[in-house]
């Protein structure tokens, strides 16, 4: 492990010397890049440092432990650096284990009404709450991209960008079909529905990564529906999106700015080809959204958000907590970090 952590280090010297050099940026891509590898190898690499902090502070208190004036404080001392270089073992392993090159990205989702109506489509909305007041409790910024509403407050669907350190990473496990128990607001008789929603997380790619053809594409105007004030309503601000040859369409309406709305729907088209392209390459990548989503039928559940008994069960790790208040309130650490560990244990088993 160790030989395999000094070549990250040495590799991490030279990605910086290259990074130093005026040449370097005559290749946007490349500083791109060596950007990204950058960022990748830092926390590696400063980790390894502690390591070795450590192993060196143990080598010295070993000498005092032969000294016998020094034995009885030595020893107090050897048994905790000792567990602490434990541990810090134990997380280079972890770091070592193949990283998605994506885990960093910010992330376009998408959320969909799928079986159960109105209720299905009152959920959407929950689900767009809770991950809102998730995205604010992080620290990351949220921007909406487009929304279909429902007469009576639902989301029919909503598409909206997060921008953050490690969104990606974080959020990507949310991708499937979330299952809903309840008795709906519309149900008068008081008997329990299960409805269900889709959600879809994309990473977020730039043109360096993933160029448009403009000759792919079909930009139509045409003036924003919903709330939004008069100015909304009288002005071609909202922008169609077609890519040509797969028949993919992006709308966005969210923004009064026309360029604005042409900006964030080029971004959603570009990560959804990206992911669409990254599929086609392997299968081992989960990124198309008919696979990542499902058709949203009722046996596809990835989770379930059960309100008579105030449960949300994620049924890929098996984790029941009985709080469903404050997770649909944003509450979401202790599954997110339940999905994370779950995807190291089973990149341990390949």
């Amino acid at each position: 492990m160790l030989g395999q952590l000094n070549k990250l280090a040495l590799r991490l010297e030279e990605v910086q010397e290259r990074l130093a050099q005026n040449e370097t940026y005559q290749d946007p891509e490349l500083v791109a890049r060596l950007s990204r590898e950058q960022k990748e190898l830092t926390p590696v690499v400063e980790q390894l440092h502690r390591y070795q902090a450590k192993q060196r502070e143990l080598e010295d208190l070993k000498q005092l432990l032969q000294d016998p004036e020094c034995r009885d404080l030595a020893r107090g001392e050897y048994d905790g650096v000792k567990a602490e270089l434990e541990t810090l073992e134990e997380s280079l392993r972890l770091l070592l284990l193949p990283r998605d090159p994506l885990d960093e990205k910010d992330v376009v989702m998408e959320i969909r009404a799928g079986v159960g109506g109105e209720e299905a489509a009152l959920f959407a909305g929950s689900l767009f709450r809770m991950y809102s007041m998730y995205i604010d409790k992080q620290g990351w910024k949220l921007e909406l991209a487009g929304a279909s509403e429902t007469e009576l407050g639902g989301i029919r669907e909503v598409s909206f960008l997060v921008e953050g350190s490690g969104a990606y990473a974080r959020l990507k496990h949310e991708s499937g079909v979330h299952r809903v128990q309840r008795v709906p607001e519309t149900e008068s008789g008081g008997r329990i529905h299960t409805s269900t929603c889709t959600v879809a997380v994309l990473p977020q790619v730039d043109e360096v990564e993933f160029h448009l053809d403009p000759s792919d594409l079909r930009i139509d105007t045409f003036r924003a529906s919903g709330a939004g004030g008069q100015h909304i309503n009288k002005t071609e601000s909202a922008i169609r999106v077609t890519h040509i040859p797969t028949g993919t369409v992006v709308e966005c309406q969210d923004q009064r700015s026309q360029y604005k709305n042409k900006d964030r729907a080029l971004s959603i088209l570009r990560s959804r080809l990206y992911e669409q392209a990254a599929a086609q390459r392997s299968q081992a990548i989960a990124g198309e959204r008919r696979s990542q989503v499902g058709s949203g039928m009722r046996n596809e559940r990835i989770r379930t958000y059960n309100f008579p008994q105030g449960r949300v069960t994620d049924h890929r790790v098996g984790l029941s907590l009985y709080k469903i208040d404050s997770i649909l309130d944003g509450d979401l650490e202790e599954v997110i970090d339940a999905l994370r560990l779950w995807e190291q244990e089973e990149k341990r088993r390949q």
